[in-house]
């Protein structure tokens, strides 16, 4: 069997350059599961305050580090789920994501929540993931 992870965007479906519609994987490899990231840096310290741009900047580093500390990168990502507090500029924080998967040849699925709230006060938007590494 191929090892193989698969984007679509199926006739009858809108087409997005910011995410695909369907993503399959076949075959053997790993599956990761990253964890909700919020804008927090190495020491602790939560980044860009009241800034959803910032802070989507420093989820998206955050979701890099743990992607590549399991020998993945940004293109291995099959999926996200987006959480962001209300009355956020949802566009900015498009943008800085855009500034990550802009360069993707196939983006994941994403699902965008709106939240009461999240872990801690001053965070504004949380990012989880799943990826797939298929066995070379």
């Amino acid at each position: 069997m191929k090892n193989k992870i698969e984007y679509l965007n199926p006739d009858g479906l809108p087409k997005s350059p910011a995410f695909s519609q369907v993503v399959t994987t076949q075959g053997n490899g790993k599956i990761i599961y990253v964890g909700g990231q919020d804008a927090v840096n190495p020491l602790g310290e939560t980044i860009g305050k009241g800034d959803l741009a910032a802070q989507t900047k420093q989820v998206m580093l955050n979701l890099q580090t743990a992607l590549s500390a399991c020998g993945a990168t940004l293109d291995n990502l099959v999926k996200l789920t987006i959480y962001v507090v209300p009355e956020q500029d949802l566009h900015s924080g498009f943008l800085a994501a855009h500034e990550f998967f802009g360069k993707l040849a196939h983006p994941p699925v994403i699902s965008v929540l709106v939240v009461a709230g999240l872990a801690h006060p001053d965070f504004l938007v949380e990012i989880e993931a799943i990826a797939f590494v298929p066995e070379a």
